[in-house]
C-alpha cells in the first residue's frame, strides 16, 4: 500500500508561483510512476504531469509545458510540481497519484491523495 499526501495549494494572483508537494509512505516507489491531476469544476480529471521514479524522467499535458515543472526527491518519498506563472484556468483542485504503469488515464492509478486546491484569481 502507498499513502499519499499533498500540500501546498493556496490562493495566488496570476502569474505567480506554487510548489505542491505530494509526500508518500507505505511501500516503496521504486518502480513506479507518480503523477499530478487535476479537476476543474464540471470537467473530468485531467492528467497534468507525471514522473518515473527510478529515473527521472517527466512527461507533461501541453497546457502547463514550460511553466510547471514535476520531481522527485528518493530521500524524501516525496514529488513536487513548481507551478509557475500561473492561470487563472490552472484553478482546481490537484491531486497526486501513483501506479506501477505509466498512462495519463486516472481511473489506471492505483493510489491517490486527497488533493490540495489551487485557485489563481485573474
Amino acid at each position: 500500500q502507498v499513502q499519499l499526501v499533498e500540500s501546498g495549494g493556496g490562493l495566488v494572483q496570476a502569474g505567480s508561483s506554487l510548489r505542491l508537494v505530494c509526500a508518500a509512505s507505505g511501500r516503496t516507489l521504486s518502480n513506479y510512476f507518480v503523477a499530478w491531476f487535476r479537476q476543474a469544476p464540471g470537467k473530468e480529471r485531467e492528467f497534468v504531469a507525471r514522473v518515473t521514479w527510478n529515473d527521472g524522467l517527466t512527461a507533461y499535458v501541453d497546457s502547463v509545458k514550460d511553466r510547471f515543472t514535476i520531481s522527485r526527491d528518493k530521500a524524501k518519498n516525496t514529488v513536487y510540481l513548481q507551478m509557475n506563472r500561473l492561470k487563472p484556468e490552472d484553478t482546481a483542485p490537484y491531486y497526486c497519484a501513483a501506479n506501477s504503469v505509466g498512462t495519463i488515464f486516472p481511473a489506471r492509478y492505483d493510489y491517490w491523495g486527497q488533493g490540495t486546491q489551487v485557485t489563481v484569481s485573474s
